[in-house]
């Protein structure tokens, strides 16, 4: 007991110079490479906040110091780790953006839309390998859904069918127009 107050007793910068040695052992155990002393300052600053808070009749001083500055550096590299997965991310996103703008996100992270290769033909040129595959009432519902925006009520209104009406020759026509995209049917 005497020598815990003994310890207590001494100025910082005394028990930095006989503990520094724990902040360097703790930095090789854990792997860090410490160029710039980051983290030793940390340790510093966990070995100062251990030193302000020991309480002696709860153990030694050398133990409460290993915690402390153990942990301490665990947390300053978990927080690390965060942050670069966070600017990883961001990153990522920003480069999607840049590139195309068409993105999707699985599991935090943002992957580009990867379109697919299909016939090569204009946008007249499509109209009319449409026209020529769908039904009157498929091609009403291209036109006035896709092509001038109006909704299906709108158009169920216009051409005096119900809601589900149009409903259906929309179906209809994704399904043709997809086995056409899909295939090359026709093109």
């Amino acid at each position: 007991m005497e020598k815990q107050k003994k310890a207590v007793s001494m100025t910082f910068d005394e028990i930095v110079a006989q503990n520094e040695r724990r902040i360097y052992y703790h930095l090789h155990k854990l792997n860090i490479r410490d160029p710039h002393h980051e983290f030793y300052q940390e340790g510093l600053v966990a070995m100062w906040n251990a030193y302000e808070k020991y309480q002696p009749d709860k153990g030694p001083l050398a133990t409460y110091f290993n915690y402390t500055i153990r942990n301490r550096l665990i947390d300053v590299v978990r927080k690390e780790a965060r942050e670069k997965e966070k600017v990883i991310a961001y990153k990522q996103y920003q480069g999607v953006k840049e590139k195309t703008g068409n993105y999707y996100k699985s599991g935090g992270n943002a992957y580009p839309i990867k379109y697919a290769e299909g016939p090569n033909l204009e946008a007249e040129e499509l109209l009319q390998v449409a026209k020529a595959i769908l039904s009157k009432n498929q091609w009403t519902w291209l036109k006035l859904f896709v092509i001038e925006d109006m909704t299906t009520k709108t158009i169920a209104e216009r051409e005096g069918v119900s809601v589900d009406a149009v409903k259906s020759w929309g179906k209809e026509a994704r399904k043709k127009l997809q086995k056409l995209y899909a295939y090359g049917e026709g093109i």
